[in-house]
């Protein structure tokens, strides 16, 4: 059975775009990218809301743009290789490879996704992940917490839900971001 593992960088309180929508100083260097391209060569299948899906359909075509560094390039390679579920009412047609889009999100089939899956899979985006949260399906957490305050925004992890979590890693980069990497206790 697979894992599924909510993924992402947020500003240290909590945030993983500000007010106005910007998410730029999350941006990860050299170094963080490298490490999150490590935590995403097992997984198999992404989880995405429409927002998400949209930002990160940039990798569908980044490895033909000349001024990408080689982990970039290894990253497009990454997530080209991987299936990807959207889950959107609005939108009509995909701008990637092994795509599809699912119009609710319906916790029994991830159930039955993960039961059947070889490979992890992660959900990505904090409405569709504080969904599988709710819903008990998130079995890891990875967390990358930026030195920076953003004051408001759209936040990370949900309201209302109260959940133990067991350390597995932590990590501490030079450019002040840290990793976290939780399990949810049973």
């Amino acid at each position: 059975m697979a894992n599924l593992i909510y993924s992402t960088i947020a500003s240290l309180d909590g945030y993983v775009a500000d007010e106005n929508g910007n998410f730029d100083w999350a941006a990860p260097d050299e170094e963080v990218h490298s490490f999150v391209n490590d935590l995403e060569r097992p997984v198999g299948t992404y989880l995405y809301g429409r927002r998400m899906y949209e930002v990160m359909v940039f990798w569908e075509t980044a490895h033909t743009l000349s001024d990408q560094s080689p982990v970039e390039q290894d990253f497009a390679q990454i997530w080209q290789a991987a299936d990807k579920i959207v889950y959107s009412r609005t939108l009509e047609t995909v701008s990637s490879a092994r795509t599809r889009i699912e119009r609710d999100f319906d916790p029994e089939a991830v159930r039955q996704l993960k039961a059947a899956a070889k490979r992890d899979i992660t959900v990505g985006g904090p409405d569709l992940a504080a969904q599988a949260i709710k819903a008990g399906l998130v079995d890891e957490y990875q967390l990358f917490l930026t030195p920076n305050l953003v004051g408001g925004g759209k936040q990370s992890l949900p309201d209302n839900v109260r959940l133990e979590l067991e350390l597995l890693d932590e990590r501490r980069f030079g450019s002040g971001v840290v990793y976290l990497h939780y399990r949810t206790r049973t």
